[in-house]
């Protein structure tokens, strides 16, 4: 009985000497360079009177597509956006460019953007006058795009865009780029406060965004914006480093 209770007491010393006994804390700070390498497929459309001989720049219209048209079939890009109408034969002032994301993932906004800076140098593009627009999941990575690298572009536009919740907190990144945002009152899958939340944010930074609601429309607020001449006519009036011109 003697060796039970002495065994009993020092189990007991044990547990109250680990409960006495804190875990160290350790405070770091990591800092570090990741580099991957990047691939995309992406389909480029040129205005009829482009001149690779010549010294006039163009502007350029990066258009991403939405969640349907992920795969490596590149015709599928012509589906929805500008690039359904220049397949119908409609000549644009843009040089249109139009990358594709695999299959089950999310456009990579550093992948995208690398493109872009990779085009506007082989191409004769005109620098201040870089657009990005998007519907639904490219709506969302215009919205990535804008944050990641705020003063690159002219201007973007993005239609029935998921907005990452913290973007409303940061919105004054935005506060100088012109935006023209697109979505449908009845939109079931990217409800159009989520769009709302970030327009106000923007508002309240001095930003006069145009935020353009189609009172029936679902989540297709797609068609009806890139069907509108106006639509183009409004992005071709900005240019980096300028006033917004709404």
């Amino acid at each position: 009985m003697r060796k039970y209770l002495l065994l009993i007491m020092a189990i007991g010393m044990l547990i109250y000497t680990a409960k006495g006994q804190n875990m160290e804390s350790i405070q770091g700070k990591h800092q570090g360079v990741v580099t991957k390498e990047v691939k995309v497929r992406y389909l480029i459309t040129l205005p009829s009177e482009y001149d690779e001989n010549s010294k006039e720049l163009w502007p350029m219209l990066v258009f991403l597509h939405g969640s349907g048209e992920r795969g490596d079939h590149l015709e599928m890009l012509k589906v929805h956006g500008p690039l359904k109408h220049v397949e119908n034969g409609e000549n644009y002032n843009f040089i249109i460019l139009a990358p594709q994301c695999p299959v089950n993932e999310d456009f990579d906004s550093e992948t995208v953007f690398s493109l872009i800076q990779e085009i506007a140098e082989t191409y004769k593009v005109d620098k201040d006058r870089i657009y990005v627009t998007g519907l639904s999941m490219g709506g969302a990575a215009t919205w990535d795009l804008a944050m990641l690298h705020p003063d690159y572009f002219a201007a973007i536009a993005p239609v029935c865009g998921y907005v990452n919740r913290n973007y409303p907190f940061k919105a004054e990144a935005l506060k100088h780029l012109p935006i023209w945002v697109f979505h449908g009152a009845n939109d079931n899958v990217v409800p159009v406060h989520m769009e709302a939340n970030m327009i106000s944010a923007l508002t309240s930074h001095g930003n006069n965004v145009k935020f353009t609601i189609y009172p029936t429309a679902n989540h297709d607020a797609w068609t009806e914006t890139y069907s509108n001449p106006a639509f183009y006519e409004w992005l071709l009036k900005q240019k980096r480093g300028m006033k917004p011109s709404y």
